[in-house]
C-alpha cells in the first residue's frame, strides 16, 4: 500500500515514528515534510497529502499536527478524502468499517507515541465493511458533487 505522509512542525516527531511502522509493515510512502521542528503553517501540508489522495495517487493519507482539528479540516475540504481524526482505538477501527476513511490524522500533543503507534496499525490493518454503508459513502460523495467545486 503507497501513503501519503505529512505534519506540521508539532507532528514532526511524531511523523518520523510513524514512517518507522509504516517500513516496518512493508508499506511504500510519500513523506510531503515537514522535515523539522520549526514553525511551518498546516494548511501547507494537509493540502499536499489531501491532492495527492483526492487524485488516487496513494492509497492512504495520514496527517498530523498538534491537535489534529486543522489538519481534518483541510483534509475535508478535498473531493474523494474522508479524513478521520482519531485520538484511541476505537474510532480508529469505526473510520474503517464503517465510513472507509482513507485519511487519518492524528494530534502528536493528545495522543502519545505508544498509543498513536496502535492506532495507526489498527487503522492500516481494519478493511472497510462496505454492505449497508456503502450507499452513505455514495450519498457523501453526492454531496461532495453538488458543494465542493474541486
Amino acid at each position: 500500500m503507497l501513503f501519503a505522509i505529512g505534519s506540521d512542525h508539532a507532528g514532526y516527531f511524531l511523523k518520523s515514528e510513524i514512517i518507522k511502522i509504516l517500513k516496518e509493515h512493508g508499506h511504500d510512502y510519500i513523506d510531503y515534510g515537514t522535515n523539522s521542528t520549526k514553525s511551518v503553517d498546516y494548511p501547507d501540508f494537509g493540502k499536499k497529502v489531501s491532492i495527492t489522495i483526492s487524485r488516487g495517487q496513494a492509497d492512504r493519507g495520514i496527517l498530523i499536527c498538534g491537535t489534529g482539528i486543522g489538519m481534518t479540516i483541510v483534509a475535508n475540504k478535498f473531493k474523494n478524502v474522508r479524513a478521520s481524526l482519531c485520538n484511541e482505538l476505537y474510532t480508529a477501527k469505526m473510520s474503517r468499517l464503517h465510513n472507509n476513511a482513507n485519511v487519518l490524522v492524528l494530534g502528536s500533543r493528545i495522543v502519545g507515541i505508544d498509543l498513536a503507534k496502535e492506532i495507526v496499525i489498527t487503522w492500516i490493518n481494519t478493511p472497510y465493511e462496505g454492505e449497508r454503508h456503502c450507499n452513505r459513502l455514495k450519498k457523501i460523495s453526492l454531496i461532495e458533487k453538488r458543494f465542493l467545486k474541486r
